[in-house]
């Protein structure tokens, strides 16, 4: 009867401990939630269901732009334009005697290289400035060789280009050999670059291509480049890319499989999509009716109505015991820098005491065989 009652006292003292504080994993919903009842709340709470969750999507979308903005693929001729900045090889073939522009013992005369000026022309002797900017090689050897008939009518002209910056695309990183590259002609595509560049550095972690144009940066996770040749845009002379790690991430705490930091290994994750890559919730710890987002939504993003978030943290709820909250999941976009947290169970508490009970009974009836 001693021990009976010795056992009861030490149950009785560890329920008492388990009302205050017990060993555990994640928080429980009620203590996170607790402050929406508050006359003056620090966040707002959103129960997320299939009624809502299209409406969610159009709020102010954070972390990030909310999509990869991309160029449309035109095609151009394969030919080359000539560009201000561009240099040209001219040889010029004279028959005539007493030629103006060959001697006589060789018939053709090789012109140093000529650099095409701001306006877009060179100098040729006897002719003065020569406009050729926008024209392909062959335009403007037909047109220095028409210029030059009324002094040189049997002259032929032979042209050679050097593109220059104008002319040329910069690998600036992310390749295995970054440089300055010339564009063979008008339809040399962003992966015919890489390929030059000697492709994308393998070590870099779900890459992005970026293309720097007349100021503006377009992006698209290179996954996708290399999946669609739809995508596999036309490059321009003065064109940048640079191929980075894709940065956005999402964290995982509480009583979920893992708990990690994940970058994105895709242009969106679904809140289902976010649970199932940090191996699902904890089986004997996680609370389904209480799965939570948290997220932070910049001071212009407040709205007062339902089309936006009334304060700057909010808290999505998610309760996956029912078919409305798993579809919810479904649609829902988890955006960059969202926390995803499974709350712990109640009845995890309760089990942490039955398991205490059953150390101190079997540690009693071991002392009571001694």
């Amino acid at each position: 009867m001693q021990r009976f009652a010795t056992i009861v006292t030490m149950v009785l003292s560890m329920l008492v401990l388990s009302s205050c504080s017990l060993p555990r994993g994640a928080a429980l919903s009620s203590e996170i939630l607790k402050e929406q009842d508050s006359e003056d709340p620090g966040f707002q709470v959103v129960q997320v269901a299939r009624g809502n969750v299209q409406g969610l999507q159009t709020w102010p979308t954070t972390g990030w732009s909310g999509s990869y903005n991309w160029l449309s693929n035109p095609r151009g001729p394969q030919s080359q334009i000539i560009r201000n900045g561009d240099q040209l090889q001219l040889v010029v073939w004279d028959s005539q005697e007493n030629s103006l522009l060959a001697p006589a013992a060789t018939k053709q005369a090789n012109l140093p290289p000529m650099l095409v000026s701001s306006k877009g022309t060179i100098f040729m002797p006897y002719l003065g400035e020569v406009e050729i900017h926008n024209l392909t090689p062959d335009a403007a050897r037909q047109k220095i060789q028409d210029a030059l008939e009324p002094i040189a009518p049997s002259a032929q002209v032979q042209l050679h280009l050097n593109p220059g910056q104008q002319n040329s695309a910069a690998l600036v990183g992310g390749v295995a050999q970054p440089g300055s590259y010339p564009l063979p002609s008008r339809n040399y595509t962003i992966l015919s670059l890489l390929a030059q560049g000697g492709g994308i550095d393998p070590t870099l972690r779900n890459p992005v291509v970026r293309l720097i144009r007349d100021g503006r940066s377009y992006e698209i996770r290179a996954d996708d480049l290399t999946a669609d040749p739809g995508l596999d845009t036309t490059l321009r002379g003065g064109d940048k890319v640079v191929i980075v790690p894709d940065k956005r991430f999402f964290t995982a705490l509480g009583a979920t499989g893992r708990e990690m930091l994940v970058y994105f290994d895709r242009e969106t994750f679904t809140a289902m999509e976010a649970l199932s890559t940090i191996g699902g919730l904890s089986d004997s710890r996680a609370d389904l009716k209480s799965v939570l987002v948290l997220r932070d939504y910049p001071a212009k993003a407040l709205r007062k109505d339902d089309s936006g978030p009334q304060q700057q943290q909010v808290v999505f709820v998610f309760d996956l015991t029912s078919a409305d909250g798993l579809f919810a999941a479904r649609k829902f976009q988890i955006n960059p820098n969202d926390t995803v947290f499974a709350t712990e169970a109640l009845v995890t508490s309760a089990r942490t005491v039955l398991g205490l009970i059953g150390s101190v009974v079997g540690i009693s009836n071991s002392a009571s065989n001694l």
